[in-house]
């Protein structure tokens, strides 16, 4: 069996279940065939420092853990810089927030192939190598340059935009030219697939070698969907431990006369936060049975505070939630809860169960797992109504969830209406026909899925 090696901008030990399930699928995979998991310390040293060091290696059980350190030039231009500053702004179709002008591109390629000459030391010659996100998009193109012959599979956890879009990029061609370097290119979602194959047949003149094969830049390589998924058992262990049982039976209690509406983001623009707010505010205009009644807990842990962005983000939201709860609230009901900080995962799934309604409207996201999260934690007997951005990867699946537009506020408070007034019989149809599908398309699944296509991909 080939030795599988995972690289990713950071590393996890895939031991401990704080890691979360992406850790937790690949260690499965790691395990069995003794594997590597490379990536960034993350830490930061001094300049120079790194390029002369080894990887710095760590036993994780059957595992090896090798890690690289950083620079702060390097850091800042390769992560904050152009991962950050560029790409993710521009893959959740915010080309407005990106800063092009600022030179970060050298030092993403630097470091890239600062990990590529990193990791050549340490592979074997039948190793199976997967690399993951859009940290790492030109890594396999400086592998090959060094010599690799190994099969290089590719996983993009983010969405991709459309041809226009990434044309924007300065450069933009040599960065898909550097996907063609793996054997296998995996995106969440068929829509992602569809602005791949557009984009290299309008920009690049691919081939297009029978289905989701495609021939450009002299290589072949096949792109396909893989939807992530949950380890749905895990999540409903979680959801039975002694901290989810204590968050659901303190929610239900303090909130026995309310109905409860969840939602669990990190602060980042792309989640909608915002519109989401707003949404709440029209549902108790204009349904104002929900006014002393209905209850938003938004939870917006903290992410990058040092971007612009984010920062007045922030003001935003906090502008909102005061400004909801100084217009409707009362002496005894406060309408929005807002929290941010990082709440304990373990403590996640009580919150997702006592919720009456799950709000995942994110303006654009690669999958989100928080919505089929949210399915795990329900009690199938009487369960929630996920309302859910059909931007969302996952609603390609979550056909059965309520897909509302985050951008049209009014319909999305007529959508969270109609779940708070969803009949119970309803509700447990559309939540058997989800929890079916989340168990179906698990994490393994995907993950032993990737791997299996990838194989034969090599062929």
């Amino acid at each position: 069996m080939s030795r599988l090696v995972v690289v990713s901008n950071r590393v996890a030990d895939p031991r401990k279940s704080a890691a979360g399930g992406l850790a937790v699928a690949l260690g499965d995979a790691l395990n069995d065939t003794g594997g590597l998991w490379f990536g960034w310390s993350g830490r930061i040293i001094e300049p120079g420092q790194s390029e002369g060091s080894a990887p710095q290696l760590q036993r994780a059980g059957r595992v090896t853990l090798a890690t690289v350190d950083l620079s702060r030039e390097d850091h800042d231009s390769y992560y904050l810089g152009y991962s950050n500053g560029v790409l993710w702004p521009v893959f959740h179709y915010r080309l407005d927030l990106a800063d092009f002008d600022a030179g970060y591109i050298a030092g993403y390629r630097r470091v890239n192939r600062l990990f590529a000459q990193k990791l050549m030391t340490l592979l074997h010659p039948d190793d199976v190598i997967w690399v993951h996100d859009y940290h790492l998009i030109p890594l396999a193109a400086e592998l090959r340059a060094m010599g690799c012959t190994q099969r290089i599979g590719f996983f993009l956890h983010i969405p991709l935009p459309p041809p226009q879009m990434l044309a924007a990029i300065p450069q933009h061609e040599w960065l898909i030219r550097a996907l063609f370097a793996y054997d296998l290119v995996g995106f969440q979602s068929e829509v992602d697939v569809q602005h791949f194959s557009r984009y290299v047949r309008n920009e690049a003149d691919a081939q297009v070698l029978g289905e989701d094969r495609y021939r450009a830049f002299g290589r072949t390589t096949v792109a396909q969907a893989f939807p992530i998924g949950i380890d749905v058992d895990e999540f409903m262990r979680l959801s039975h431990a002694r901290e989810a049982c204590e968050t659901y039976d303190t929610m239900r209690e303090q909130y026995s006369r309310r109905r409860l509406l969840i939602g669990v983001d990190r602060l980042d623009y792309s989640k909608g936060i915002p519109h989401r707010v707003r949404a709440f505010r029209e549902l108790l205009k204009h349904y104002p049975e929900n006014r002393n009644s209905a209850t938003l807990i938004q939870i917006a842990s903290p992410t990058r505070e040092s971007v612009d962005a984010y920062a007045d983000i922030r003001q935003e939201l906090e502008g909102l939630c005061g400004a909801i709860n100084g217009d409707y609230g009362e002496l005894d009901w406060m309408p929005v809860r807002y929290i941010h900080r990082t709440v304990a995962r373990k403590r996640i799934p009580g919150l997702c169960r006592a919720a009456d309604v799950g709000l995942v409207t994110p303006l654009r996201d690669g999958m989100n797992l928080v919505a089929k999260e949210y399915i795990a934690a329900q009690n199938p007997e009487d369960p929630g109504v996920l309302v859910l951005s059909r931007f969302a990867g996952a609603a390609e699946q979550l056909k059965e969830a309520l897909l509302v537009n985050p951008y049209d506020v009014h319909g999305t408070a007529e959508a969270i209406q109609q779940a708070l007034r969803m009949p119970l019989e309803e509700r447990v149809r559309r939540h058997q026909k989800l929890l079916a599908r989340i168990r179906e398309h698990d994490v393994h699944w995907w993950r032993r899925r990737f791997l299996d296509t990838l194989a034969q991909a090599g062929d």
